[in-house]
């Protein structure tokens, strides 16, 4: 079979298997990339979950040396939530970003690029492939905006005019020499919403993202949620999204394709309360399947905590009080500490100075010293 015959083959198969885009890319090294990584890197911008070295990142032959080609594939995810439960005052509820919604989208998306790999294999005697969805050390975004999947917005997301950019990407490098597509020309033109809209000013400058600052990274984080952006993350309890939210790209978007990403309301928007005791067998029993457990519980439960400081839910203070007192992980005591504080109740002031008779964690009794300037301040 002729490569551009197999191209158009393999176009008609993902459609067959559910893959809402697919473009293909040379496998050039990505040079302007490589540059902005190691910009990154020195500007202290980087999230430190990256894989491989720059070179890795943006060089496909490193890690196949036969390579030819990058298929790049996307799946569209929901983004509207049916029969949500409310958070309100006495039942507060925490929140998964939509990326987090359903069946983790790695297992989904390597599942159809499984499927493409055997349709390949089934075509080509001597065909082999790398597979990766997001942990992999190419860069997902950079492989789709050459591949003509979608353009790199200024929230340095890829934006398909059809989907958005509420869409997961994925790619298989391959040793077929497939013609490349055309990258989309269309972009953001004069549009700032996402920099204005940014509650950190982690989008440092169009297309240039501080990690560091960005609070979809932080929930992700184990130690102590920075003090200045502990009331910015509202009920997120996994991710953050306002740079989409606002993009008007992304205004009536809402696909539902793929029944493995439908969201459970409960799942997605649990009950804060629940979260703070939860064991970790029922935790990966309940949010193991979803793409925001991947950290663990303690993010999450930091997160909760953080909540329900925000939302002054003193429903829940004896639990906090529980967590400051007991809990064995300081990350966590401290964190209640701050919560309790917020409160402004006069029985969690007083059980904030108890604690700190007791407690041995240099770290933690910072914390709960900044819970007890709460008071002072509405002094």
């Amino acid at each position: 079979m002729a490569y551009q015959d197999l191209k158009e083959a393999v176009i008609a198969y993902s459609k067959e298997i559910g893959i809402d885009q697919i473009g293909f890319a040379s496998v050039e090294p990505f040079k302007e990339l490589k540059a902005r990584l190691e910009e990154q890197q020195a500007l202290g911008y980087a999230s430190g979950f990256e894989k491989g070295t720059p070179e890795e990142r943006t060089t496909p032959r490193k890690l196949q040396p036969e390579a030819e080609s990058i298929i790049a594939i996307a799946l569209a995810y929901p983004t509207k939530l049916k029969d949500a439960p409310k958070s309100v005052k006495g039942d507060r509820r925490g929140m998964f970003c939509r990326a987090s919604w359903g069946t983790d989208y790695h297992e989904v998306l390597r599942d159809k690029l499984n499927k493409l790999a055997a349709f390949l294999e089934e075509q080509v005697s001597d065909f082999c492939h790398t597979s990766m969805v997001d942990t992999g050390e190419l860069s997902d975004r950079a492989v789709a905006e050459r591949a003509g999947v979608g353009f790199s917005g200024k929230n340095t997301l890829i934006i398909s005019p059809e989907f958005g950019s509420y869409i997961y990407l994925g790619e298989m490098i391959t040793n077929i020499p497939f013609t490349p597509d055309q990258p989309i020309e269309e972009g953001c033109g004069t549009c700032t919403k996402c920099l204005d809209a940014c509650p950190t000013g982690a989008l440092v400058e169009p297309g240039r993202l501080n990690a560091q600052q960005c609070l979809a990274f932080l929930t992700q984080t184990k130690g102590f949620m920075p003090d200045e952006h502990r009331d910015k993350l509202g009920n997120f309890i996994y991710g953050f999204e306002t740079c989409q939210a606002v993009c008007p790209y992304n205004r009536g978007v809402d696909f539902h394709h793929h029944s493995e990403f439908e969201p459970d309301p409960e799942l997605v928007k649990p009950r804060l309360t629940d979260l703070l005791n939860i064991s970790n067998r029922e935790f990966k029993e309940k949010f193991g399947a979803m793409a925001g457990s991947w950290r663990g519980k303690k993010p999450l439960q930091r997160n909760a905590i953080l909540a329900l400081g925000h939302y002054k839910e003193t429903s829940a203070l004896d639990q906090l009080i529980d967590l400051m007192n007991h809990d064995p992980r300081p990350v966590i005591r401290g964190t209640a500490a701050w919560s309790i504080g917020k409160m402004d109740t006069e029985s969690g002031f007083r059980a904030i100075q108890q604690a700190m008779t007791y407690e041995t964690d240099p770290e933690v009794i910072v914390e709960m010293e900044k819970g007890l300037r709460f008071k002072t301040i509405k002094q």
